[in-house]
């Protein structure tokens, strides 16, 4: 299969102008190329500046709310060995939308950005940052579209409530939307009245159904807490954990699926969470000591995920599921975790990560994860008759 942005490339058809690119680290083709590699080696294309997202252009920077100097890009040269110098932006940084100075000379910009396929990935909203920016300034925006890691079929979770928005939820979308970054970007620009001037240059042959490793392509981890595919596959559920005081094993090597505390029987966790028997997944009691963030060198109780059937998996629900038994295992050492988060310095993290103030309601009422689950179905049927004019692929 090959990447929008291999397509791009080859089609010749910027041939002649100058191009602003948002990309990082993972922005490379099925054979490693960088998208900024191959743009700088065509002698008839100016690069004239590159945008990076939360983490930095290098995904350096492991943590949320640590900003991102601007800088140059002063480490690509062409065949005849001269150094290309041009200025990299942050749009992590003091603004989190490209101004019209960074803005000033291009004829395009070129978006090359790898989504996990989470509503809560501030990647996607980076984009929608830069298709606004670029709407006001009349500068066309072409998304170079990537696969859904962890399929393009499956919605699941509430849908984001009006008052709820932040950097980590611009739009009423469920928390696992099923699409790809390209097929969001249009969703956002139409559905969602951004407007830009914008092209999605689609993917060959990939399918709905595709997780990555089906792909045959390389995992590059779009982010520094986002290691594997199974970080990916369990990330819309354990995502939640962010919004707790309880660890989602950052500091660890495995992310997202080691979940826990210092003061969790580990045991006694995994069997509660086995017994609710709940689709495609096991819990496995552990200990770990995350070396950074919630927790750091402290050794926590909790359990490993292990997703057994990717089919019936459901992220959402597991994580809920996982933080109101250990909610209700013991209320006084359990704490939401309190503001500032993500540049929201009122509402409680918890419930712009959930996209409302429901969802921990729901949980401190001691309501079943069922009959939680139940109510998203609404939302669930909603979106995806609202997502469908937008999609490029098919099973």
């Amino acid at each position: 299969m090959k990447f929008g942005s291999n397509i791009l490339v080859e089609s010749k058809r910027l041939s002649g102008t100058q191009v602003g690119l948002l990309c990082n680290h993972a922005s490379v083709d099925e054979n490693f190329r960088h998208i900024a590699d191959r743009l700088l080696l065509d002698e008839n294309i100016t690069l004239g500046a590159v945008f990076g997202p939360q983490h930095g252009v290098n995904a350096t920077v492991q943590d949320n709310m640590i900003e991102t100097p601007h800088g140059h890009n002063n480490v690509h040269r062409t065949p005849d060995g001269l150094l290309r110098q041009g200025p990299v932006y942050s749009l992590y940084s003091e603004t989190r939308e490209p101004t019209a100075e960074m803005l000033h000379g291009l004829d395009v910009l070129i978006i090359d950005l790898q989504d996990v396929g989470a509503r809560v990935y501030t990647y996607i909203y980076t984009m929608a940052n830069c298709l606004r920016a670029c709407q006001r300034h009349k500068i066309p925006v072409i998304v170079c579209d990537r696969p859904n890691p962890i399929g393009g079929v499956n919605i699941e979770g509430e849908t984001l409530l009006p008052g709820f928005e932040s950097f980590v939820g611009q739009f009423p979308i469920p928390m696992r939307h099923g699409m790809t970054i390209g097929e969001l970007a249009t969703l956002f620009n139409n559905h969602f009245g951004i407007d830009a001037k914008l092209e999605v240059i689609s993917m060959q042959g990939w399918h709905r159904a595709d997780y990555w490793d089906t792909t045959g392509l390389p995992w590059i981890m779009p982010s520094p807490n986002m290691p594997t595919l199974d970080s990916a596959i369990v990330y819309p559920g354990t995502v939640l954990f962010e919004g707790t005081m309880l660890s989602e094993g950052r500091g660890t090597t495995r992310p997202f699926e080691l979940v826990g505390a210092p003061w969790i029987e580990a045991e006694r966790f995994a069997a509660a969470m086995n017994a609710l028997t709940l689709p495609g997944v096991q819990f496995r009691p552990t200990a770990f000591l995350p070396t950074f963030q919630k927790h750091a060198q402290a050794t926590c109780g909790g359990c490993q995920i292990h997703v057994v059937d990717r089919k019936l998996f459901r992220p959402v629900l597991t994580g809920v599921a996982l933080i109101s038994v250990l909610r209700q295992f013991d209320k006084e050492e359990f704490a939401w975790k309190q503001p500032p988060y993500e540049y929201e310095h009122n509402k409680t993290p918890f419930d712009i990560l959930s996209g409302s103030d429901r969802l921990r309601r729901q949980i401190e009422d001691g309501q079943s994860v069922i009959d939680i689950a139940a109510n998203w179905k609404s939302d669930e049927t909603a979106f995806n008759k609202a997502r469908k004019p937008f999609l490029l692929y098919e099973n």
